[in-house]
């Protein structure tokens, strides 16, 4: 059975230069997680070392997502060169490895005026889709700067991955301090506030009308769904005062996606199903940060049934990112 997995990260050695070069505090801690282990090798390799651990855990295709922050951190002008940069790397990679390999673009979203435009020259290149963030400095991803974004992606049939990113300052400040530096940035990523940052980047899309001005966009998320999935019931009762033409439950089961990101857990898949249709699930390994073996993989396959299975290994993915493979 094909084996399609969407998150699966990478990174170029010139946006962690101009990222580390970002004077405090705009800087992002979090590529403190690129340089562990052998993290940063990986991260960089588009070519044959890829290849070879995709085909050590039988994945046969990867969509390829460039890791956080992106170029978001970034003033504007840079920001647009090196996303473009990002793009064209990616897509020569793709091309390199067409039987293997997709992208997703990266966009320069401090730059407000230029996201659209990338985006659609990005499609042009044979880029998939989106990766962005919940945010750009203190741009919240549902201001109005970003509905033209949002209408291209709906028109070009792209779909937007939001990806979870270290939460501001200000909120690291009332929420995520008082512990050793190491256990305040864990708390603050991959502990919890990552998480929270996402979904909270996703519910005020939906309150802010998006999917109602635009119905066919397409939104990912990672990590079953950030939380967002296992909270509806207490987020439904926030359509009526927003304003909304329907519950925010049928919003996500409709204009979301949900992956795993190498949360190989039984008991995850169950409580996603029991929110969302199998219809909406999607693998992701979230390499190189999670590496399941192949064995780890077919033994968390085997807990869904061979319709099921085929959907949530390919077939999904496929359609959303219209794949021909």
């Amino acid at each position: 059975m094909t084996l399609i997995a969407i998150e699966e990260h990478w990174f170029m050695a010139d946006l962690t230069a101009a990222l580390a070069a970002v004077p405090e505090p705009a800087r992002d801690e979090s590529l403190a997680f690129n340089e562990m282990g052998d993290n940063l090798p990986r991260l960089e390799d588009l070519g044959e070392g890829r290849i070879a651990t995709m085909d050590a855990q039988g994945i046969d295709v990867s969509i390829l997502g460039l890791t956080p922050p992106g170029t978001h951190p970034l003033p504007p002008a840079e920001a647009l060169r090196l996303s473009r940069a990002a793009n064209d790397l990616a897509a020569a990679a793709v091309n390199a490895n067409p039987t293997r390999l997709r992208a997703m673009c990266t966009l320069p979203m401090s730059s407000p005026p230029d996201v659209a435009a990338e985006l659609e020259r990005a499609a042009g290149l044979g880029h998939v889709g989106a990766m962005v963030y919940g945010r750009s400095g203190d741009v919240f991803l549902d201001d109005p700067v970003y509905d033209e974004f949002f209408a291209t992606a709906a028109r070009l049939g792209q779909p937007v991955f939001i990806h979870p990113q270290l939460p501001s300052r200000a909120v690291r400040d009332a929420s995520y301090r008082g512990f050793d530096p190491m256990t305040d940035l864990g708390l603050a990523t991959f502990g919890w506030g990552w998480h929270v940052d996402a979904a909270t980047a996703a519910l005020r899309l939906i309150l802010r009308g998006t999917f109602d001005r635009h119905p066919d966009l397409q939104v990912v998320l990672g990590h079953w769904g950030e939380m967002l999935l296992f909270w509806l019931d207490r987020v439904d009762s926030l359509a009526r005062i927003a304003g909304l033409r329907q519950p925010v439950s049928e919003y996500v089961r409709s204009n979301f996606f949900i992956t795993s990101s190498g949360m190989l857990n039984p008991a995850l898949l169950q409580l996603a199903l029991s929110a969302t249709s199998v219809d909406r699930l999607i693998f992701s390994t979230d390499y190189p940060f999670h590496r399941p073996t192949r064995e780890q993989i077919e033994a968390f396959l085997a807990h869904l049934p061979d319709a099921d299975r085929r959907k949530f290994c390919s077939a999904n993915a496929a359609s959303l990112y219209r794949l021909d493979i």
